[in-house]
């Protein structure tokens, strides 16, 4: 093997052992990228390799559907990656056919375990070649058992859409420190202003090296994942509260307004780039590493954000993993821990004060559900509408009761899929 060819294998193989983290576990995608082969690469094959893993997991469903009737029995796990991998290169990313091939069979020969099927490999590729690029189905791009709920709770026409969402790369969105910063920052950078003022962006690579990144002036996060803070609509010098805080986004949201705010997680190395990010950014917040629901504290907030753990079915765009990693049990069992979070944020919600919770998953279990059952056993609190574009709200998010159903083609361009409701506890 030439030093050139195994150039062009090292990445895809290291996008495969991304590939194969990701399928096997929750946050094995993340967890792949600090070890292994991956971070042996230089940074030019490691950005194609993680491109290249994503962009094998945003096909994933319609790349089986094609290899279905290609293969008469199942193949080695490694074996079904690969052909994962040659498919996706050949129809969805600008390589040239006949180099998603040679380069697949090529991975398969370098193994010895799965060298005796670099024919079956070049075999199926070129068998898919031969039929063309497959139309773009909605219905195959999800699991089958997740387009059935979204089907459900949204009807067809909106479980395509959201669908459709997942094979598309997505932009990246920033929040301004400043909002009278907005304009300059979006021709600075540049980007497009959003509605409720997030900054909507086309650069790639590292953002450290992006425009007014080092003064400080915006921090990235999903159009989505910003409005449930607006909602609050914290003001300079009131108290407030994020449970459930890292990676922090909210937190420097509400403390760029000038609130006092506490920060909770139960996961103090997440906490640690909370702190970070808040230095750059030059704010501050007390910081606490503890489980929400259990956290011993007699201060109560004017302002208490509860963004809880959920199955993250809402934040496929850029981690397309958590499709393939999540399972119909999870629903059930992080609704109970939802359930105990709201209750413990209720708790630390001051007489007339304001609670917002938010998760960023598209199961109704986890969102309106929640709620209901919330308002049913905390009678001293009342559900307060949301308005049409508040905050930058889509119309088309606000529920007839007034909570907030971001899904995420209801952002053009795509955002996040979101739940928001707020809620104001009695004086």
């Amino acid at each position: 093997m030439t030093s050139e060819s195994s150039h062009e294998l090292a990445p895809r193989a290291a996008a495969c052992d991304l590939i194969e983290a990701a399928l096997a576990r929750r946050a094995g995608l993340d967890e792949a990228q600090t070890t292994g082969a991956f971070t042996r690469l230089e940074g030019r094959d490691r950005a194609f390799a993680r491109a290249l893993a994503l962009a094998t997991l945003r096909h994933l469903g319609m790349v089986d559907r094609i290899l279905a009737p290609k293969l008469q029995r199942e193949p080695p796990a490694r074996i079904r990656t690969l052909l994962r991998l040659g498919a996706t290169q050949a129809f969805f990313l600008d390589v040239p056919e006949f180099a998603a091939v040679t380069t697949t069979v090529d991975l398969a020969d370098a193994r010895k375990e799965t060298k005796a099927f670099k024919g079956l490999v070049n075999a199926v590729l070129r068998g898919l070649l031969r039929d063309g690029k497959p139309a773009l189905d909605p219905a195959a791009l999800a699991p089958d058992w997740l387009y059935a709920r979204w089907r459900s709770a949204f009807g067809d026409e909106d479980a395509a859409a959201i669908a459709l969402t997942i094979a598309a790369e997505p932009a990246t969105d920033l929040t301004p420190r400043d909002p009278d910063d907005v304009a300059a920052l979006a021709e600075a950078l540049p980007a497009e202003i959003l509605p409720g003022g997030t900054l909507r962006t086309a650069l790639r690579g590292d953002v450290a090296t992006w425009p007014a990144f080092e003064d400080g002036r915006w921090w990235v996060q999903d159009a989505a994942a910003a409005i449930p803070t607006r909602l609050l609509h914290v003001k300079a010098g009131e108290t407030a509260l994020d449970l459930c805080a890292a990676p922090g986004g909210k937190t420097m949201q509400m403390a760029a307004a000038g609130a006092k705010v506490v920060a909770v997680d139960r996961s103090a190395p997440r906490l640690k780039r909370v702190t970070e990010n808040l230095a750059r950014i030059g704010s501050g917040a007390e910081i606490v590493a503890a489980d929400a629901g259990a956290w011993q504290d007699e201060r109560t907030f004017d302002a208490v954000l509860l963004d809880a753990p959920c199955t993250a079915t809402g934040t496929f765009r850029r981690h397309p993993d958590v499709l393939w990693a999540a399972r119909p049990t999870d629903i059930a069992s992080l609704a109970a821990v939802q359930s105990r979070l709201l209750d413990a944020a209720a708790d630390k919600t001051k007489p007339g004060g304001r609670l917002v919770y938010c998760v960023c998953s598209l199961e109704p279990e986890e969102g309106e559900a929640q709620v209901r059952a919330f308002l049913a056993r905390r009678t001293d609190f009342k559900l307060v509408p949301v308005e049409p574009g508040e905050g930058g709200a889509p119309a088309a998010s606000v529920t007839a009761e007034g909570m907030l159903r971001i899904l995420p083609h209801h952002i053009p361009g795509g955002a996040d899929g979101f739940f928001a409701a707020r809620l104001v506890k009695a004086p």
